[in-house]
């Protein structure tokens, strides 16, 4: 029998007193500091009435607590089946993303929570970031995360010359407690509300996210020059006279990528994708690498990048810009008539690009050919014409093989905010894809897929990028929303790839086929890096890494250090030095791995370490999405409230049970018709159905509305519409 079995008699803190024959006050008060403090440290539970009574361990759950705006949270744990609910009086001294300790009590439910938080385990939360405001002599701190509603003093110290209504970031100096706000100091002053890039300022720093390089790491970047030394361009395979291209969008500043195709003798295809060779340049462990090691990837904004490498090697030595001589790890393919690939060889080498195109150059040159496009491309590049014809001519071979593998394929429609010179959005336009956005796609696509093969052959320690297809409680409620439009998806329990190509393929006449697109895409896994090789299911593909963005991405950046020092432990079993053609390996067609181990210095990596490196760089990921979609959210908010009164014909694009979602046309925003707002029409929420009804009146996902914007909260960056009509709502 545990202790606490034994012990379960609450006492106050005079029965305590008695029982220990503590006498006078000097002794009883120095009980009163213990009893609180053992409280503190979660040993003992106090109640006002009952008094003190110690914890059972077995009641007790640690987990990661999620705060919401309106004050309460969830602790999540990944042995519970459901996270715990925890009122926001418990919360008065936790912050968002905190580790904590929860006395679970069954009794507790969404509404009616009676578990308590007895301790914070670990803070998350070091660094806040909000307006600072004065009053009197005394400075606080209104905080820019709608997630955290402590006070917040400011030391008056050590204000940084930062005027009151100005935008700051500050460190955590103190916690808060039952006695004391919380306490913080200025590290940073980052402006006025109204400046340019504001809404990027705050967003990286709500997340912990420097968009700012120290000194001495913008110096060492530029020590590597601007050009490729003759040194550097040794024992490469030299590719200078093949006319690689780049091709981008017309706003690109970076090029990591170029490529070039010919139809050999046989009737094979043969692919090259050049990749910049970032690994030359920064080492494992050296100070770019650290850094750009935290940031794992690059974060984008509408019209501004924080990278993952200073701008002297991502938009100069490590750019594929035109007619200059670049290093780059090349993955070059052989693909046959059906679109299969048989065979890849990796190798470390040289390119001189021909031309730097834009996707709608490459796609006037195969589709428009007599456009003033493709008659500029021809008299300024006339040499990369027959190539460009050759890539879509090998892409229409690798879309049919496509098909035939039944990856999925979720067109979704991208927009591209046109920004005023404050950086404000001018207008949202939708972005037009062609055939050359798809083609580099695909040819991204073959390369990734070779170098997972190759790792996965030599048993690299390296991260795959994984998608492990639709989960059972996901896949429950699509399916229940499918049947609703009389629709299904096969495979039952486990439906493949090609069931869902197939469903895809059957709706494209339908008005609801954006939100039908939308829910079977919320069905699927989220991808994510992992160390062990796991298969992508959207693609349909049983091996992915990720090879083509070394420049913005840490995962492409390992995968090149792993097959340059697979190339080079291969060269030095032959016995000899390898010269330009020699530096080459191939995966296919090999009947033994090679048994020598990678050099730990051009390769410091074992399983446990690319475990970690696998966790970490999916959490920068997510994390840089999340930052990417606030200041969106933030822009399309401040470019919405002008439209305040006006009305838009949309789509219920969500249903919940206090409400539903509405995506306006052209998808320049989506905001809320909150029940409160149908109260008259005594609407109840069926979950399955994903619709609001009551028996005349039905709102159901899919269906188009008309709606008038009625509120913009730019802090919460939420719209709230009202119903000003009703296209299909009735019921039959």
């Amino acid at each position: 029998m545990s202790l606490f079995d034994q012990v379960k008699k609450q006492l106050n803190r005079d029965q305590i007193a008695h029982k220990l024959s503590l006498n006078n006050a000097d002794q009883k008060e120095a009980l009163r500091r213990r009893l609180r403090a053992m409280e503190r440290d979660g040993q003992l539970m106090f109640d006002q009435r009952k008094g003190y009574q110690l914890i059972d361990p077995r009641s007790l759950v640690t987990g990661a607590v999620s705060i919401h705006s309106d004050g309460f949270g969830f602790v999540s744990n990944p042995d519970l089946e459901k996270d715990l609910f925890v009122h926001k009086n418990q919360l008065n001294a936790v912050f968002d993303g905190d580790i904590v300790e929860v006395l679970v009590d069954a009794r507790s439910d969404r509404h009616n929570s009676y578990n308590k938080l007895i301790r914070v385990v670990e803070r998350k939360t070091t660094q806040i970031v909000g307006q600072l405001k004065r009053n009197g002599k005394q400075f606080y701190l209104i905080p820019d995360n709608r997630k955290i509603s402590h006070k917040i003093d400011v030391d008056g110290h050590s204000l940084l010359n930062a005027e009151t209504g100005q935008y700051v970031n500050t460190e955590i100096v103190d916690y808060p407690n039952y006695r004391n706000n919380t306490l913080v100091k200025i590290t940073e002053v980052l402006g006025n509300a109204q400046d340019a890039d504001m809404d990027i300022k705050l967003a990286l720093c709500r997340h912990g996210i420097s968009g700012e390089w120290n000194e001495a790491l913008l110096d060492h970047a530029d020590t590597l020059g601007i050009d490729v030394s003759d040194n550097d361009k040794a024992s490469r395979v030299d590719y200078r006279h093949l006319p690689f291209v780049t091709i981008d969008g017309s706003d690109a500043k970076d090029f990591d990528d170029a490529v070039y195709c010919e139809k050999t003798v046989s009737g094979d295809w043969r692919l090259m994708v050049a990749i910049a060779d970032v690994s030359h340049y920064v080492q494992p462990d050296d100070a770019l690498d650290v850094e750009a090691q935290q940031r794992a990837t690059s974060i984008y904004f509408p019209g501004h990048v924080v990278p993952m490498l200073p701008e002297a090697l991502s938009n100069g030595l490590c750019s594929l810009n035109p007619n200059v001589d670049r290093l780059v790890m090349v993955c070059d393919m052989t693909i046959n008539p059906q679109g299969v690939m048989t065979q890849s060889t990796f190798t470390e080498g040289l390119i001189h690009s021909h031309a730097r195109l834009t996707y709608d150059q490459a796609y006037a040159v195969i589709a428009k050919q007599g456009s003033r496009l493709a008659r500029k491309v021809n008299e300024t590049t006339p040499d990369v014409v027959p190539h460009i014809e050759n890539l879509h001519s090998l892409f229409g071979v690798l879309i049919a093989a496509r098909k035939q593998r039944g990856a999925i394929d979720f067109e979704t429609q991208e927009f591209k905010f046109n920004l005023t010179k404050k950086r404000k959005i001018a207008s949202i336009s939708p972005v037009n894809r062609n055939d050359a956005h798809r083609m580099i796609e695909e040819f991204m696509l073959c390369a990734n897929v070779s170098t997972a093969k190759f790792l996965d052959h030599h048993k690299i320690p390296s991260l795959f990028r994984v998608h492990g297809g639709p989960q059972a409680k996901k896949l429950t409620l699509l399916r229940a929303f499918l049947l609703e439009r009389g629709l299904s998806l096969g495979g039952a329990e486990k439906p493949t790839q090609s069931d869902y190509h197939q469903l895809l393929n059957s709706i494209g006449h339908r008005s609801d086929a954006s939100v039908i697109r939308t829910q079977l895409l919320r069905s699927q896994s989220q991808a994510e890096y992992t160390a062990d090789n796991q298969g992508h299911f959207g693609l349909a593909y049983d091996a992915y890494a990720h090879f083509t963005s070394p420049i913005r991405r840490y995962p492409d950046l390992l995968t090149h250090r792993a097959i340059r020092a697979k190339i080079r432990s291969a060269g030095s079993q032959k016995g000899t030095p390898q010269s330009g053609m020699q530096r080459a390996l191939s995966w296919f067609g090999l009947s033994k791995r090679s048994g020598k181990s990678l050099s730990t210095k051009s390769y410091p990596y074992d399983k446990a370490a690319i475990a970690a490196l696998a966790l970490h760089c999916s959490e920068q990921s997510r994390q840089a999405n999340d930052v990417s979609r606030e200041v969106e959210n933030g822009l399309k908010c401040q470019y919405m409230e002008q439209f305040k009164g006006e009305s838009f014909v949309g789509t219920i694009s969500g249903v919940t049970s206090f409400g539903f979602f509405v995506e306006l046309d052209q998808g320049i925003a989506e905001g809320l018709v909150h029940i409160s707002s149908l109260a008259s029409e005594g609407l109840t929420f069926d979950a399955g159905k994903q619709q609001l009804s009551n028996g005349k009146v039905c709102y159901v996902l899919g269906d188009n509305i008309e709606v008038v914007l009625n509120k913009v909260d730019m802090k919460q960056q939420k719209m709230d519409f009202t119903v000003l009509a009703s296209v299909n709502t009735e019921v039959a």
